[in-house]
């Protein structure tokens, strides 16, 4: 067994760092406690090392994976191929392209912040919290680069267990409840995923002679049967449960219920208001993107003819999540529920730019994901900063804010610049590039669309203007402390991004673009392949 390196096992390096990291802690901390009868390590030890171990794997991501990374190229890179279990098709298997890559960074950049943000919140088993959020970021960036369906299933599965525990143990008052509800809503879809995808891996079984859970064929891998990606999936002529329609649904319900979907986003805002403001910025940043990847990575490109005809509908139902999130925003009384809906509406965009099945739609959905990651987090970060001086986030008992707080008001005004998608900022290349490739797929959903743009603006500047300015009546208010220099510096790292890729995005489109040609060349290969098959089934006139 040869110990990974950085030159030859990046993605591996940079994936089970964090893990590694909280494992030894615990060991350690286990060791220390027996030692000397006492709780083990220090906190102040834990919070140093969980945090110089999250600022590593950034910059071993950026160095080992982005800056390795070929632009040029088409493809995956930087594969890792280990057998685990190859009777059963099942291997540890890795690999990175321009959309999975952008996610990673996303989340790596995340992180550190997250533990910043969080270094004086967390009273309450700081330890065990750490923990949590070190084993959730192996998590999350294991299904970002898995190439296993099964190696997929297993972390997507994973990531509920440390992210239940963050919102149940160091949420709100009602934290058990939202820690439930998204865990058995999270669990209700995958269940489904899983019956769907043991369906694609008989039929894989049948056609290739032996079972493979491999989505891809790499060269210098050798390999055993076909790739998923081969698998002819029938569109018709055979059993319900085994054509592209209903397997395409069980996936979209799987994944959607993550995004979240509407109607299927119920469990978002308890978990958001819930959660404590770590667990928020993970939970919006990165969590919800899981979905939206799962659509791209493998829903998308495995059913590609149920994609096609489901498009219609996954366009009205990002439609509905768009208008109604913001509907529901607007009537909120409570800074962190309406952060929340304004995420549903969001994430519709998200949707929209996917089921457009366009280069334009698909690339500015992959880069509205890392802006929804990058402006979400931040509100919820600032409406932390606000919580913690004042105990309420009912945007009633605020108001004049910009007189006692005004450096909080500024990144405050900035953000929600950001989130509204005003020009130069992260959000307007996202927006336009998904209202473009809607108005190629139907000019009327990005007219309707284009509303959701407009009532963003209505909502974020009501509430913006109700909490920062007017006059400054709550006694409380007037003696509330401005940002002190760790909270400035948590936000500045949030606004350096927000401002980069608004005024310069083409580094992440030169990646992302690659990849999703290529995506879209493959789904209207497999869409042709399946419509010649269907054409076989009907008989002659």
């Amino acid at each position: 067994m040869t110990v990974p390196t950085l030159a030859t096992h990046a993605i591996t390096c940079v994936v089970f760092l964090p893990f590694a990291a909280g494992l030894s802690l615990l060991v350690v901390s286990a060791f220390a406690s027996l030692l000397s009868r006492s709780q083990g390590l220090p906190k102040i030890v834990w919070q140093v090392v969980a945090s110089a171990t999250t600022c590593l794997t950034f910059l071993l991501s950026a160095v080992a994976l982005w800056g390795r990374f070929d632009p040029e190229a088409t493809g995956y890179q930087l594969v890792e191929r280990v057998a685990w279990l190859p009777e059963y098709g099942i291997h540890y298997f890795v690999g990175i392209d321009g959309i999975s890559l952008v996610l990673v960074m996303l989340t790596t950049f995340l992180m550190p912040i997250v533990l910043l943000v969080s270094w004086k919140e967390i009273g309450r088993s700081p330890r065990a919290y750490l923990f949590f959020m070190l084993f959730l970021e192996t998590a999350i960036l294991g299904a970002f680069v898995s190439l296993n369906l099964f190696q997929f299933y297993l972390l997507w599965e994973v990531v509920l267990i440390p992210m239940y525990f963050i919102i149940g143990i160091w949420g709100g008052p009602r934290r058990i409840y939202a820690a439930t509800k998204f865990f058995l809503f999270t669990q209700a879809g995958s269940l489904l995923m899983f019956v769907a995808m043991l369906v694609v891996y008989r039929l894989n079984y049948l056609q290739g002679g032996a079972l493979n859970f491999d989505l891809i064929a790499v060269a210098g891998f050798p390999t055993v049967g076909i790739p998923l990606l081969q698998t002819i999936v029938p569109v018709a002529g055979a059993p319900w449960w085994s054509t592209q329609a209903w397997l395409f649904v069980a996936f979209v319900l799987a994944f959607g219920i993550k995004v979240p979907l509407v109607p299927f986003h119920t469990w978002l805002p308890d978990a958001h208001v819930e959660a404590p403001t770590g667990g928020s910025v993970i939970l919006a940043g990165v969590l919800l993107k899981l979905g939206a990847y799962g659509l791209l990575r493998f829903a998308l490109p495995l059913f590609p003819v149920a994609a096609k005809d489901f498009a219609p509908w996954m366009l009205g139902l990002a439609l509905a999540g768009i208008v109604y999130g913001s509907l529901v925003a607007m009537v909120q009384k409570d800074l962190k529920r309406l952060v929340a809906y304004s995420s549903v509406a969001h994430m519709g965009f998200v949707l929209l730019g996917i089921f457009s099945l366009n280069l334009q739609g698909l690339t500015g959905s992959v880069l509205q994901m890392l802006n929804h990651g990058l402006s979400t987090g931040s509100l919820f970060v600032l409406v932390g900063f606000l919580y913690a001086r004042r105990q309420t986030r009912l945007i009633a008992d605020f108001g004049g804010l910009a007189k006692p707080m005004p450096v909080f008001a500024a990144f405050f005004g900035l953000v929600v610049m950001s989130s509204i998608g005003v020009p130069v900022l992260n959000g307007f290349v996202g927006e336009f590039l998904i209202l473009l490739g809607a108005f190629g797929a139907n000019p009327w959903v990005a007219v309707v669309a284009t509303s959701g743009v407009v009532l963003a603006a209505a909502y974020m500047l009501w509430m913006y203007r109700r909490v920062v300015f007017g006059p400054l009546d709550k006694p409380e208010n007037r003696g509330l402390m401005d940002l002190d220099l760790r909270e400035r510096a948590a936000l500045v790292l949030l606004v350096i991004p927000i401002v980069w890729i608004g005024v310069h995005p083409n580094p992440l489109l030169r990646r992302i673009e690659p990849s999703v040609s290529l995506l879209l060349q493959s789904i209207e290969l497999r869409q042709l392949q399946g419509e010649e098959a269907l054409a076989t089934l009907e008989p002659a006139p």
